[in-house]
């Protein structure tokens, strides 16, 4: 059984496809990064027994409620956090955990499925001792907020949980943004609490979106942060709400800890921190890569176009091997957003605008970088990859293109510019040299 930590897994199914080929972990690993996946952590099935003992079941005072949230780890797929309700039984002190975002990965197609965005999760409960010792092992910050609902609250609340840990209930429909383990703990909240906490979560903003949530979360981790920054796509960028922004766990812990009752009570009666975190606080902005990109895009295109009029076969091949390595990059990656959008359910990764950038037509310019005259359709399709970038560029300025990929039309547009000149060049410098060839053989 595995358990969800709120955004992304790719580690914890390259670790289980150990067995498996090494082009299939490699696709994998591409999928699941560049749908912005969810990370994951590995965790022992939790006893049958412990259904049994759910503190709803013949109680003689109402349970008690609480909000755990577990901070970032160390691990690139403990970014994100966790979070989970514990439930208590104030006569026997007995305490679970429900835990969304649990899957099985030995579940009959599972990972065909997780890649084309079909994901089955499920609810669990566990000891919530064994899960504090889990997450003390780790390092990892521990918040429990005690929550001060009435007692008929309580027991609807308890009572859903228990309903829902069921096997025949357990599963759902699993989104990265809007159903991963924190949202679905913060519906649940929210239905128990007649829906006050979203009436005093929506509509509130600081002007964050998906994309940027992901990006701050994941900048220690810079490898990672640039994959999914490529793999999500427009729908990734509209500006949410703290009832959006909640799939954050920390997130919803700020939302939580801000609610209302009725009177003007605050929600949460007392907040125990059980654990400090060892691992630095996120950043509040992920890093604005624009100038730095610009800066890089430009010099790397710059250094191909000098190196390409230079004598010699040293700098003319090393453009060549680039060129050849870019293309195969570039429509590679191309493919595999095409995928993403047309093949999967990963409506985050849909409509991607860096297919303007990562065109699959680059795969057919791969051959016009050998030691020969390119042909005169790869001058054009050059040519045609450059417009498309150009247009990338130009979109910024239209209302219809909303992702934020600035940076990456930076960078990448000096590069094609400077492949594009390479080419014209090549084109109209080789029946030079084959005019004087032939004249010096006369």
């Amino acid at each position: 059984m595995i358990r969800d930590s709120g955004f992304g897994k790719a580690a914890l199914l390259l670790r289980n496809a150990g067995a498996r080929s090494w082009f299939h972990r490699t696709f994998v690993l591409c999928c699941l990064l560049l749908a912005g996946a969810a990370h994951a952590q590995e965790l022992p099935s939790p006893p049958e027994a412990s259904l049994s003992q759910s503190p709803i079941t013949n109680h003689q005072s109402p349970p008690l409620i609480s909000l755990l949230t577990i901070g970032p780890g160390d691990i690139y797929f403990e970014r994100f956090g966790h979070n989970a309700i514990v439930v208590r039984d104030p006569a026997t002190g007995s305490a679970l955990a429900y835990n969304y975002g649990m899957f099985d990965f030995e579940e009959e197609d599972f990972l065909w499925n997780f890649v084309r965005g079909r994901m089955r999760y499920r609810i669990a409960a566990n000891g919530l001792a064994d899960d504090l010792a889990m997450y003390r092992a780790e390092g990892r910050s521990i918040v429990e907020q005690h929550l001060d609902f009435t007692a008929e609250q309580a027991a609807a609340l308890a009572g859903f949980l228990a309903w829902n840990a069921r096997p025949e209930n357990a599963f759902y429909r699993y989104d990265y943004f809007t159903a991963n383990c924190s949202t679905r703990v913060r519906d649940a909240l929210d239905e128990a609490l007649g829906g006050r906490l979203k009436l005093q979560s929506e509509g509130r903003s600081r002007g964050y979106t998906y994309r940027l949530d992901a990006l701050r979360l994941m900048a220690p981790q810079p490898a990672l942060m640039l994959l999914i920054d490529l793999g999500l796509g427009p729908f990734a960028d509209q500006r949410i709400d703290f009832w959006q922004e909640s799939f954050v766990p920390m997130t919803l812990q700020q939302a939580v800890a801000e609610a209302r009752l009725g009177g003007g009570a605050p929600l949460v009666a007392a907040t125990d921190a059980l654990a400090p975190n060892h691992v630095a606080e996120p950043p509040l902005l992920p890093p604005d890569l624009r100038v730095s990109f610009l800066l890089f895009g430009l010099a790397l295109g710059g250094g191909l176009w000098w190196c390409s009029r230079q004598p010699g076969r040293a700098p003319r091949r090393a453009v060549a091997v680039f060129g050849t390595v870019f293309e195969l990059v570039c429509g590679l990656g191309g493919l595999l957003l095409l995928f993403l959008w047309l093949g999967t359910e990963h409506r985050a990764a849909w409509r991607n605008e860096n297919l303007l950038l990562l065109s699959p037509l680059c795969l057919l310019l791969v051959p016009a970088w050998l030691p020969r005259r390119p042909p005169r359709w790869a001058f054009a399709l050059a040519w045609l990859v450059l417009l498309l970038a150009a247009f990338a560029l130009f979109s910024k300025i239209l209302p219809w293109f909303v992702q934020a990929n600035l940076a990456w039309i930076l960078l990448l547009l000096p590069i094609h510019l400077a492949l594009a000149l390479d080419l014209s060049r090549r084109r109209r410098v080789a029946p030079e040299v084959a005019t004087r060839a032939e004249t010096a053989s006369g």
